[in-house]
């Protein structure tokens, strides 16, 4: 049976976040709010967990979930060989809309599914988002939808697609105005952009100035 809890007042903000890490902590998905859209997350570091994400999205291991995190340090523990431009990206735009595609650390104990050695790691603009983060740790996080339909803005869009696969749903409003993250692969010889989202291409090229576009 699924939980859901308005996190827009603030008294309900505490119980939410511990029924959230609850539902984690034994493997079971929860909807929260980022600054881009819905998300469904699990714990990083549980591979069945992580299987859950998958199954209750209709993907497969080829598509693996982002990892965010509270804070810019702990891209150092889930990265390896960061570049510098990776950091002047993350140290900008962080907490913001930019996923940064990074060499896991290969010591880590988790299956995010087929990843070729890489990470994507983001550290949301989002208060509640944060706040579950810092009390869970790094999490496993794709849009909350079934894949192909559209990413959920709200938590009723998201309940919709994804019912009882999801324990807990945090709501905190709409966030009809917001794009996707935009996504910067830094394993590259030169950064490059991979997906165009809420943060342009003039931007990243205003701090490092090698980021490419794909072709």
């Amino acid at each position: 049976m699924s939980e859901t809890y308005d996190v827009t007042e603030p008294q309900q903000r505490e119980t939410a976040i511990d029924a959230a890490r609850s539902a984690l902590n034994r493997g079971a998905p929860v909807v929260l709010p980022t600054d881009t859209v819905y998300g469904i997350g699990v714990d990083a570091f549980s591979p069945q967990a992580v299987a859950v994400l998958l199954a209750a999205k209709g993907r497969d291991r080829t598509m693996p979930p982002p990892v965010l995190i509270a804070r810019t340090e702990v891209m150092d523990a889930l990265a390896t060989e960061i570049p510098e431009a990776a950091r002047q990206l993350a140290d900008t735009f962080w907490p913001g809309g930019l996923t940064l595609i990074l060499h896991a650390q290969p010591s880590l104990a988790w299956d995010l599914g087929e990843t070729r050695g890489t990470v994507a790691l983001r550290m949301p603009a989002d208060e509640v988002a944060l706040e579950l983060l810092g009390a869970v740790g790094p999490m496993a996080v794709s849009s909350a939808n079934r894949t192909g339909l559209p990413a959920a803005t709200s938590v009723a869009a998201a309940e919709e697609m994804l019912a009882e696969a999801v324990a807990v749903y945090l709501d905190d409003g709409e966030r009809s105005q917001q794009q996707a993250s935009t996504i910067v692969d830094c394993t590259r010889e030169a950064p490059t952009v991979v997906r165009h989202g809420t943060i342009p291409l003039h931007e990243l090229q205003a701090v490092v100035p090698e980021v490419a576009a794909a072709e």
